[in-house]
C-alpha cells in the first residue's frame, strides 16, 4: 500500500479485527480463485495520492468475472468487456459533460487526479457476487471513509444506490459535498433513477469553487 496511506491507517491494520480479517483472506485465496489478485487488493490507495484527494466513489464489491477486477470500483482493466453499471457511468458522463463515450474500462486516469474507487469490499470470490460479504471488510472501509471525513476538507462523496448512501451516512456535510443518487446498474438506470444526477459537473463547480483543480472526467 502506497507508504502515506499505510501511515494513515496503520492504527488499523494493528487492530484483532483487522489481523483475523486478512487471515481469513490469506485463506480463501489459498483454497478459491478470488479477485482481485492478491497484489492489488489495495490498488484504489496506490493509485489515489491522499495529498490530493478531492473524490471518493464507493461501490460494493469487486467484480466477480475473469480478467475484471483490479482494485478499482467500478473500474475494469483496459482491453476488458466494459460492464454494464460502468457503461452507464460513461452515458451519463456523456450526457453531463458531453465527453466521448470511452472505448476502454480502465478508471485509472480518474484515480490519479485524486479520486478514491473505494469498494466496501475488496475481494471476492470467483462467479459469486458479494460472497466475501461475512469477512470485516466493511468496518476497515468505514474507518478510511471516517479518515478521510475526519481530517480532510471539501472531499466530494459520489453515493450511488442505497448501499453507497447508507455506508456514507455518518459523512459531515457541512465539511464535504455529498451527492446521492441511484445506482448505474441497468434496473435502476432504467428505473429513471441515475441518468440525469449531473455529478460529474456538480463535483468540478464545488471544486473549482474552492480554488481546486477539477477532474478530467
Amino acid at each position: 500500500m502506497n507508504p502515506v496511506w499505510f501511515d494513515k491507517l496503520e492504527s488499523e491494520f494493528e487492530k484483532p479485527y483487522f489481523e483475523k480479517l486478512w487471515s481469513e483472506v490469506g485463506d480463501a485465496y489459498e483454497k478459491s480463485t478470488c479477485f482481485p489478485p492478491k497484489r492489488m487488493i489495495f490498488e484504489a490507495f496506490n493509485q489515489c495520492d491522499w495529498k490530493n484527494l478531492k473524490v471518493v466513489i464507493i461501490g460494493q464489491d469487486p467484480y466477480h468475472g475473469m480478467g475484471e477486477a483490479h482494485g478499482l470500483s467500478f473500474s475494469v482493466p483496459d482491453g476488458t468487456k466494459i460492464p454494464p453499471s460502468l457503461r452507464n457511468i460513461f452515458k451519463e458522463l456523456n450526457e453531463d459533460l458531453g465527453t466521448e463515450l470511452p472505448i476502454f474500462g480502465s478508471l485509472e486516469r480518474w484515480a490519479s487526479q485524486g479520486v478514491l474507487l473505494l469498494n466496501a469490499g475488496l475481494t471476492v470470490e470467483k462467479d459469486k457476487a458479494n460472497s466475501h460479504k461475512n469477512l470485516d471488510w466493511n468496518r476497515f472501509t468505514d474507518a478510511v471513509i471516517e479518515l478521510i471525513n475526519h481530517e480532510k476538507e471539501g472531499v466530494v462523496f459520489m453515493l450511488w444506490g442505497n448501499f453507497a448512501q447508507k455506508k456514507g451516512g455518518k459523512i459531515d456535510p457541512e465539511k464535504h459535498l455529498i451527492l446521492q443518487s441511484g445506482h448505474p446498474s441497468p434496473m435502476s438506470a432504467n428505473q429513471g433513477k441515475w441518468f440525469g444526477n449531473k455529478h460529474f459537473s456538480l463535483a468540478n463547480k464545488y471544486l473549482r469553487k474552492r480554488k481546486v483543480k477539477a477532474v478530467k472526467w
